[in-house]
Formats: C-alpha cells, sequence, structure tokens
C-alpha cells in the first residue's frame, strides 16, 4: 500500500477542515477546496505552489484557523484536484481558478488577506485584474515567488551563463520522470533543491510526501509554465498593499526575485529576507510567515464587519528591507 501524499503525524500534518467543497472553474475544471476555522472571523485564504497541495499550509493552517476563517485550497491537477486536460494550463487558468475559489468561499462583501507561495503568489499576480482580486483581496503576502525569468535565474544547476542555466532548467522543469517512493536519496536531492540548510528531518519529510505525490504529467505541464512565465506587467497592475518574504538560500526561485518583486509593485509592503532558509518557506519558517499574516490581517482587513476574533502579536521576528538602488 502506497504511504498518503502528506504526513499524518505531528506539526505538518494536516488538521481537519470544518468544511470541504469541490469550486468549479469557468473552463469547468474541478478544484477541491477547504474552510478551516470559524465562520465570521478574519478570512485568509492560502495558494498552494508546484507540485505541492493543501497539505503544505498545514503548520499555517493550524496556528491561523483558532481566530481566522482559513480557506485552502487544491491547484488544478495537484493533491485532490482533478488534472485539466492539456490545454488547461496556463497563467489564465491559475487566475481563473483563484477568482473561482474567492467567489465559492466568501460571503457577500467579505474580503480576505490573500497568501501565495511560489507558483500560488504567480496566482495572484495573474490575478491582479480579475474583480474578484481588486473587490476581495485586502492585502496579499507573496512567499518565495517570481514574475518571469524563472529558468534562467534558478540555481538548482548551477551553470555559468543565463542560457545554459535556461536550458538545463527547462527540461528539470518539464521532466515527465517520475519521482518514485519517498527514499533517503530522493530526500537529499529534495533538500538540495528546495531547502535551506537548517531544514530539519520532518520538515524534509513533510515536503518529500508532498511532492513526490505530485502527478509526473501534471508536474510537466505546470513546470513548461513556468520555464515561460511573464507575469511582470500583471505585477505591475497589482495595486493591493503587497508584502513578500524570501529565503537567501533559495536555489529555485533565488532572492534576486523577490527584490525585483520589491520594485515594481505598486503598493510594496516589505521584503523579509529570512536567511538560510529555502524555497519552502510557510514550511521552513511557519512563525515568520503567519506573524507577517497576523500583520497583514491587523493592518490592512477591516474585522468590524466580522466576529470580534482577538488577533494576537506576530510571531517571529521579521527584517523588513526594500532593494536599494545600484
Amino acid at each position: 500500500m502506497s504511504r498518503p501524499g502528506h504526513v499524518t503525524t505531528g506539526p505538518y500534518a494536516p488538521p481537519a477542515p470544518r468544511r470541504e467543497l469541490t469550486v468549479t472553474s469557468p473552463d469547468g475544471s474541478r478544484l477541491h477546496a477547504e474552510v478551516h476555522g470559524p465562520e465570521g472571523a478574519p478570512a485568509v485564504v492560502l495558494a498552494h505552489g508546484w507540485t505541492c497541495s493543501t497539505a503544505f499550509w498545514a503548520p499555517v493552517v493550524r496556528d491561523l484557523a483558532d481566530d481566522h476563517k482559513v480557506v485552502v485550497y487544491d491547484q488544478r491537477g495537484h493533491g485532490r484536484s482533478p488534472a485539466a486536460g492539456p490545454g488547461g494550463y496556463s497563467t489564465d487558468a491559475l487566475a481563473d481558478d483563484l477568482a473561482a475559489v474567492l467567489d465559492a468561499t466568501l460571503e457577500a462583501g467579505e474580503r480576505a488577506v490573500l497568501t501565495g507561495h511560489s507558483m500560488g503568489g504567480m496566482t495572484a499576480m495573474a490575478a491582479a485584474e480579475r474583480p474578484q482580486l481588486t473587490e476581495r483581496a485586502a492585502a496579499i503576502l507573496l512567499c518565495s515567488t517570481g514574475s518571469a525569468d524563472l529558468a534562467a535565474e534558478s540555481r538548482v544547476i548551477p551553470l555559468r551563463t543565463p542560457g545554459g542555466r535556461r536550458r538545463a532548467h527547462r527540461l528539470m522543469l518539464t521532466s515527465r520522470a517520475p519521482l518514485g517512493p519517498v527514499t533517503p536519496v530522493g530526500k537529499r536531492a529534495l533538500k538540495y533543491a528546495t531547502m535551506g540548510p537548517g531544514a530539519t528531518a520532518e520538515q524534509i519529510e513533510a515536503c518529500a510526501r508532498i511532492v513526490h505525490a505530485c502527478r509526473p504529467g501534471v508536474r510537466s505541464r505546470w513546470g513548461k509554465v513556468l520555464a515561460g512565465l511573464e507575469l511582470t506587467g500583471s505585477l505591475a497592475r497589482l495595486d493591493v498593499p503587497t508584502a513578500v518574504i524570501a529565503g537567501t538560500a533559495d536555489r529555485l526561485t533565488p532572492i534576486v526575485h523577490a527584490r525585483r518583486l520589491a520594485s515594481v509593485l505598486p503598493d510594496f509592503r516589505g521584503l523579509t529576507e529570512l536567511p538560510d532558509v529555502g524555497h519552502m518557506t510557510p514550511i521552513e519558517a511557519p512563525d515568520v510567515v503567519i506573524g507577517r499574516i497576523r500583520e497583514l490581517v491587523r493592518d490592512h482587513l477591516d474585522t468590524t464587519q466580522t466576529a470580534r476574533a482577538a488577533v494576537p502579536p506576530p510571531r517571529g521576528g521579521t527584517r523588513q528591507k526594500k532593494e536599494k538602488s545600484a
């Protein structure tokens, strides 16, 4: 019997949701979504990244659901969301799916703080001009993400020239090779590619279970989208208070991407750089991610229209920094 696509015990095991639902996107794609926490509390929506699932947000959901309404969903083809047809993979599809989830899970007039990790952050950028985002998002947190040139900037395969890195990482992103079962060798490879030097055995196991569960065809189709990503124009139109978090040891989307986001975002609210943290920030540094979300809820979400759930002070320190001009 194969192991589930996530750990089932400990702080990285996904908690049981208050409600599960299936959301239908405009092209008919079905998305698994969950709602955690008390109805009427300040709302937070979490969008996961490439090869991940709702389980990726487990430590964040566990904390926030005490006093927030937390919405998570599986991007198409990931987790419990069925794969789309061959033409169903694009940044427009990501934006359509997010808009459908916001419509299905938020009440009339309800706004939320949206947090996107990696491809989930790109989802927010792609939806920049969708009315569901402009009307529903009170603030946005972008974690470990970028808007363009992913293959050329990645350092997973440490070639010297951008052209060489672009070709090598395009092959890596679009590969259909099965990852197979989670093994010690597989975990070492995953840690090298996606996590920082301080990642714990528990964190590595949690990430490996999730990533290895992603179907090769889905991984490849979304990898092709990421290899050709160009969302800088959409990013410049993301006129919502937006903060950024990134790890300085991220090989997949190096810190240069976060600094570029900071220079382009029209309503930039600070860059938190995490020393020696890799790409998997919500699992590697959940307290910092949680603390930043709580700050955005406190500063930008009108909680007078929701139940008066007390919002504790942020947990974990942050270091905000805007890119300096050369």
